[in-house]
């Protein structure tokens, strides 16, 4: 498997824009920087977009109905189907045509609908989450989709604190926060790392 530093990444992906519509997935842990090493990409590659995965958060309403909340960032608290069907759009999309898609807003604990805009001549779309590289249903959809998918690698000493200051920075107490790590984040991070042998490359970040 390729392994990349955070500027031979940047590099691979300005060649995939070279090409015309790619459509890239970085996949990774809970907090192992999957949104940081997409923004570097989008400010070094022109024509360029980020459409997270996270924007397919199901509602909160929605969990709470189905006794999920407590849980809320599992694989089955995603709208895969919608996700599914806006990677459909975008590899389909028309010379001309903008196509909108969800955003995920933290501090609101909700996606916020249409907040994005891809242009037809948008040469590179970034969709970054932790799921991208499952192989059950209904993540399986999701891979064929992808041109490429990296696998984000870093330290859990360094992304389990990370992870817990964005809780903290979000409203949770220290205390509520590491709870949510470690009872939830920590078992998503478990079914994530089975994946990674299935990532094209693997970017280690600092």
């Amino acid at each position: 498997m390729i392994e990349l530093t955070v500027a031979e990444a940047i590099e691979r992906g300005a060649a995939l824009a070279a090409g015309g519509r790619a459509v890239l997935g970085i996949a990774g842990c809970p907090g192992a920087g999957k949104s940081t090493l997409s923004a570097a990409i989008t400010a070094s590659v022109v024509s360029s977009v980020v459409v997270p995965m996270d924007g397919f958060h199901m509602l909160n309403e929605d969990l709470v109905r189905l006794g999920r909340r407590n849980r809320k960032g599992a694989p089955d608290t995603f709208d895969v189907a919608g996700f599914v069907a806006m990677l459909r759009r975008l590899r389909g999309q028309s010379a001309g045509e903008v196509v909108t898609a969800p955003r995920y807003d933290r501090a609101a604990s909700a996606p916020v609908p249409d907040a994005i805009s891809v242009a037809s001549d948008d040469a590179l779309v970034i969709t970054e989450g932790n799921y991208l590289l499952l192989d059950h249903s209904p993540w399986d959809d999701v891979r064929p989709l992808l041109d490429e998918v990296w696998f984000v690698d870093i330290d859990d000493d360094v992304r389990v604190p990370r992870l817990i200051a964005r809780h903290i920075q979000f409203g949770k107490t220290p205390d509520e926060a590491r709870e949510w790590v470690m009872r939830s984040d920590e078992a998503n991070a478990a079914l994530v790392a089975t994946s990674r042998s299935r990532a094209d490359v693997v970017v280690r970040m600092p």
